[in-house]
């Protein structure tokens, strides 16, 4: 007999304030994870549920797949899996998402399965799997060994590189589209090319997305969150909630954030625009037609929701913490609460709670003040709520502006971005090899962006052959979190 918890909702009718496509992320493990990464504060969530097994019910599975394809009123629907690390539920419970949606799926109706995992666990079967339901992954990867390893640790604190490496071999052996995301920390925040070149020449990865960490704390949470946010006996553990100004030290800096995206787009917009896909550089030319499809950089956001294992659902998943849950979805339909009243409060604010600089600030169009749980900062007129990650985000949006209008422009012009590369380098060559490199960082353009760029300070992998593929990005309605 189902638990309260899972008895069937009552059946309501949708609410006409729901809108008609929405993101959830799912996490049907909750919290748990088999590695322990320090900056991973969504360890801490598991003290939201102390009692419970952290598992997904086959009555929750159900659940949420019917009503999320009920609560769509457009063709496509992405089916987003994250965690904790999602494939502690083994296979058989994803066999059994594939079977609900088939068994829900309306006619005409696409569904995509989105899967973001550490690689730990992938092996044969899992790859097999995946590539027979035409599954998307986002494989977990910081960089090279020496930088990945610093924060992405075992239980028993040893580096998890390996590891994750032979998870990415399976992906590639049978043939799996994955895409990369890294998070932006203290320890590579200073590497941006040396990362983007080990995913684009070691790793094959066509399609990138980097996620800034940001650990907020207090003057009285700070020395214990520094520690990290594992279950470590003989010290107190906190649950993490967006509150505090100070950050650990293991988040990225702001200006270095701005720095580490320019370095990739020098890089980039020289060699690979068309053939690599980074998720921010996407955005931000989409943004130049009034096109906002991440909700960091939306005007308002709250169309990004997270699934708990029991059936609670969250306004985002960066708010999972108890003032922020909108309700269970056995006891009120999703739709509903995607449409609730607190729901579109938690969205609108994005946009009514801007500072004054953040209004007046020429790059705003394409920024929108960031992301709501990054907003801790004091503007330049000691004005609170201010976006901690200003600095850098202004410095890369008005750095990367010249060459997304010209993009842009070839694009109005029936062209394609990539002849943008064709503009850059004949942009070089009447600079001069001798010149300052336009990245901003002081050294001559030949050593720095140009044809004697340093190489790489870190080792990396020998990637075994693959035949060339075409990549899909992650869907880009919501960014994904680190796991």
């Amino acid at each position: 007999m189902a638990s309260a918890s899972e008895r069937p909702p009552t059946q309501l009718p949708a609410s006409d304030d729901a809108p008609s496509a929405f993101h959830v992320m799912a996490k049907p493990s909750g919290s748990i994870c088999n590695i322990d990464c320090t900056y991973c504060f969504f360890l801490s969530k598991e003290a939201l549920y102390p009692n419970d097994k952290h598992r997904m019910s086959d009555a929750t599975l159900e659940a949420y797949i019917r009503q999320l394809l009920e609560s769509h009123r457009t063709p496509q629907v992405t089916l987003a899996w994250q965690g904790g690390e999602p494939t502690l539920m083994k296979l058989d419970f994803f066999r059994r998402a594939v079977e609900l949606t088939e068994k829900h799926r309306r006619s005409g109706q696409t569904v995509q399965h989105a899967f973001q995992t550490n690689g730990m666990l992938l092996d044969h079967d899992w790859c097999a799997f995946f590539k027979q339901h035409n599954f998307l992954i986002g494989l977990s990867v910081d960089g090279p060994r020496e930088l990945h390893d610093t924060y992405r640790r075992d239980r028993r604190q040893q580096g998890t590189f390996d590891r994750v490496m032979q998870g990415w071999r399976h992906l590639r052996r049978h043939g799996v589209e994955f895409n990369i995301l890294c998070t932006v920390n203290a320890a590579n925040q200073d590497h941006g090319r040396a990362v983007y070149r080990f995913f684009r020449d070691e790793l094959g990865a066509q399609w990138i997305q980097f996620i800034p960490i940001v650990e907020r704390a207090s003057a009285a949470t700070l020395e214990v969150a520094n520690q990290g946010w594992s279950d470590s006996p003989g010290r107190k553990r906190l649950l993490y909630t967006q509150t505090g100004n100070l950050v650990t030290e293991r988040s990225v800096g702001s200006a270095q954030y701005g720095r580490f995206l320019v370095d990739i787009f020098e890089e980039w917009v020289r060699r690979d625009v068309g053939s690599i896909y980074v998720q921010l550089f996407d955005v931000t030319l989409e943004a130049d037609f009034g096109r906002h499809l991440l909700c960091i950089h939306a005007p308002t956001c709250g169309q990004g929701m997270a699934l708990e294992y029991n059936g609670d659902l969250y306004a985002c998943d960066h708010f999972v913490e108890p003032g922020y849950r909108l309700g269970n979805i056995h006891a009120t339909p999703m739709s509903k609460l995607a449409g609730s009243p607190q729901q579109r409060k938690f969205g609108q604010d994005k946009h009514d709670a801007l500072t004054t600089q953040c209004r007046k600030c020429e790059v705003r169009s394409v920024c929108n003040g960031g992301c709501p749980k990054d907003r801790f900062a004091l503007s330049r007129d000691g004005e609170p709520g201010h976006n901690y990650l200003c600095s850098g985000l202004e410095l890369f949006f008005r750095h990367t502006r010249p060459a997304m209008r010209t993009m842009a422009q070839l694009l109005q012009h029936n062209r394609a971005p990539a002849d943008v590369m064709a503009l850059t380098a004949a942009q070089d060559a009447r600079g001069g090899p001798y010149r300052p490199c336009p990245c901003g960082s002081g050294r001559k353009f030949r050593f720095c962006h140009g044809d004697k760029a340093p190489s790489s300070p870190f080792s990396g992998v020998r990637p075994e052959a693959a035949e060339p593929r075409q990549g899909r990005a992650i869907p880009a309605g919501t960014q994904e979190a680190s796991d």
